[in-house]
């Protein structure tokens, strides 16, 4: 008993420790945030990389979203609801909850992975405290660029994403399913509002800035060498993953109250 009492005292003492470098980290970015008109370069760098190259995962993985999501709904209402109200359910579900949090869970994946990986090995190569030892702080030059480009390409992946999957959804309604194209796009236009759309966008940012931001804390918080990039790589997509769903419940038990 006294063992088990012991260890959670150090898995809380660990996490109060990890949670007061993160707000930390935080103060220390909105402390800095004017350091973007100043580092516009490396704005646009980072954001062709969150965004750019992200975008053809996000073609593939938003088709096969809108398909399926079609596919098991279709399965669900029939013989309950007319087929007319297909696009309703199905378009409202992916602008509002499949499109922006699949969409971070992919770039949580790809992108916080990468941010995570290349600020460890400038920790563990002391490139970092040569930052510091020339006077540059490290936040506003490495992390301010990373948590603006998060922030900024996550709401405009999460609309291609948006697109794409109704896209998908239409084709598989009219090519397998024999619903017209005619009866999907107007279901979807029934009930469909401009508040829907902001609302998943609102998530993507605060996506985008969760995983920027602990892309970023585990990179700078590596140690070890080459092992320690490996596990702050693991930790960084794993900890963002799983704080984006928590944040996607808080924010829609927010948004959409009963």
């Amino acid at each position: 008993m006294g063992g088990l009492v012991s260890l959670l005292g150090h898995y809380l003492v660990v996490g109060v420790h990890a949670v007061g470098r993160f707000t930390l980290l935080l103060g220390a970015v909105l402390a800095n945030w004017t350091a973007i008109f100043k580092s516009r370069g490396r704005v646009a760098e980072q954001m062709a990389f969150v965004g750019v190259t992200s975008l053809p995962l996000i073609i593939l993985t938003s088709i096969f979203v809108g398909a399926v999501t079609t596919w098991q709904t279709a399965y669900q209402i029939k013989n309950y609801v007319p087929m007319r109200y297909l696009g309703t359910a199905v378009g409202r579900a992916i602008v509002i909850e499949l499109a922006p949090v699949l969409t971070a869970l992919v770039v949580a994946g790809r992108v916080g992975a990468g941010m995570a990986a290349e600020l460890g090995s400038m920790k563990v190569t002391e490139q970092v405290d040569a930052l510091e030892t020339m006077a540059i702080n490290p936040v506003r030059f490495l992390v301010v660029p990373r948590v603006v480009a998060g922030l900024i390409m996550l709401p405009i992946l999460t609309i291609f994403a948006d697109l794409i999957a109704i896209g998908g959804a239409l084709g598989v309604s009219v090519m397998f399913l024999g619903v017209p194209q005619e009866t999907f796009i107007s279901g979807f236009k029934l009930f469909f509002k401009i508040s829907d759309l902001f609302a998943g966008l609102l998530k993507a940012s605060i996506f985008g800035l969760i995983i920027s931001l602990v892309g970023c804390y585990q990179g700078l918080g590596t140690t070890g060498g080459a092992e320690g990039v490996g596990r702050s790589t693991t930790r960084a997509v794993v900890v963002a993953s799983v704080s984006i769903l928590i944040a996607d419940y808080l924010v829609a038990v927010l948004l959409f109250r009963q």
